[in-house]
């Protein structure tokens, strides 16, 4: 498995096209939080608002940066990972892929492995859910760092 970070992350320019799409204008506090969000790929609302902050770039208070991020989620430009510490993450990366969870340190990686996603889709497939339509598959790895990881970090 290859783990890689922010593969398929909307451009600034793909992100105000993607707001349009969905009616949404291209907010001075929207377009920071994408900005942040670009670079920290899988976060929380404090997360940001805390670089927000440190960047100077915009004032949001921690409420509005969440409702930021869980409008682009509804309207699916960021998707949502609830964490082991019962905390809500945005993804911002829009490509397929899997998740690895490091239930240690609360954070995500993204990790793509095409094998094994079709293996699952072909597999699933054959597969009804009686009174359900299977929209799309997220699944989520959740692992601890072994001990050399540890000592590298």
């Amino acid at each position: 498995m290859n783990a890689i970070t922010n593969l398929n992350t909307p451009s600034e320019d793909e992100f105000r096209t993607l707001l349009r799409k969905h009616n949404l204008k291209a907010t001075r506090q929207r377009i920071a939080v994408h900005r942040v969000m670009t670079d920290l790929g899988h976060a929380s609302a404090d997360m940001v608002s805390e670089e927000l902050v440190r960047r100077g770039e915009t004032r949001v208070t921690v409420a509005s940066v969440y409702n930021i991020l869980s409008q682009l989620a509804d309207v699916r430009i960021y998707t949502r990972r609830m964490s082991g510490n019962s905390k809500m993450y945005f993804d911002v990366n829009m490509s397929r892929h899997l998740h690895l969870y490091d239930r240690e340190n609360n954070t995500y990686r993204d990790v793509y492995d095409e094998e094994l996603m079709d293996l699952i889709r072909s597999r699933l497939k054959k597969r009804k859910f009686k009174g359900f339509t299977v929209e799309d598959i997220d699944i989520q790895l959740i692992a601890r760092p072994t001990k050399k990881t540890r000592l590298a970090l």
